[in-house]
């Protein structure tokens, strides 16, 4: 057998030179990637867990698992949405027909598949499946639901999802009739309503149903 003479100094470099290349690329990148893009899923209680069955809390860990979103952002979503009544037939009270866990429109219902009369008579933890479709159409639409306030503006106002804390939903000036009839959420008073203040009553809504967690 012949033996092949490597010389030790230029072994040496070369594994230096690897080293020196590829460390960098796992410790650094690969971490800051993935805190970016994938969040954490929340921890075994729920916010307002005590106010829906344990069927209800399960679904909604599947639905935030599956979809990598915040299981507290979307209980407390609808416990603001339904007026923390939880339940798959409440109505709008502006009467615009929207009615269940997320308040569906008419129009949104029928992009599901159904109707809002059909949502209303569900069960609550049935009518999820159907929440759990409407998250899976914004994420294909918009990105990711990564924050609160973008779980809350694909409810909301959609094409606000991935937008700056500071991006201007309702503008008294430039569309005076959308600024009116949504100026109680201008936190400032100052004839703009910003993706940061819409959210303001859904942030209340997690701190006040981490109190009621299960």
């Amino acid at each position: 057998m012949t033996k092949v003479l490597v010389d030790k100094a230029l072994l040496d470099a070369l594994i230096a030179s690897v080293e020196h290349y590829a460390e960098p690329v796992v410790e650094a990148v690969m971490p800051e990637v993935a805190a970016a893009v994938i969040p954490e899923v929340t921890s075994t209680v729920l916010a307002w867990g005590q106010k829906v069955s344990a069927t209800f809390r399960e679904r909604v860990r599947w639905i935030a698992n599956d979809l990598k979103m915040d299981a507290n952002f979307i209980m407390a979503c609808i416990a603001w949405e339904s007026g923390e009544k939880f339940s798959a037939g409440v109505l709008n009270m502006a009467g615009s027909g929207a009615v269940g866990l997320i308040q569906f429109m008419p129009a949104t219902a029928a992009e599901l598949g159904t109707t809002t009369a059909k949502l209303a008579t569900m069960t609550p933890e049935d009518q999820l499946n159907f929440v759990y479709k409407y998250f899976v159409l914004q994420i294909k639409r918009h990105g990711p639901l990564v924050t609160l306030e973008d779980c809350y503006m694909s409810i909301l106002w959609p094409s606000a999802i991935g937008k700056d804390a500071s991006y201007v939903l309702f503008d008294g000036t430039k569309s005076p009739t959308a600024y009116r009839q949504n100026s109680g959420l201008d936190i400032n008073k100052d004839q703009k309503v910003t993706k940061y203040e819409a959210a303001a009553h859904v942030r209340d809504k997690l701190t006040k149903g981490l109190k009621l967690a299960a």
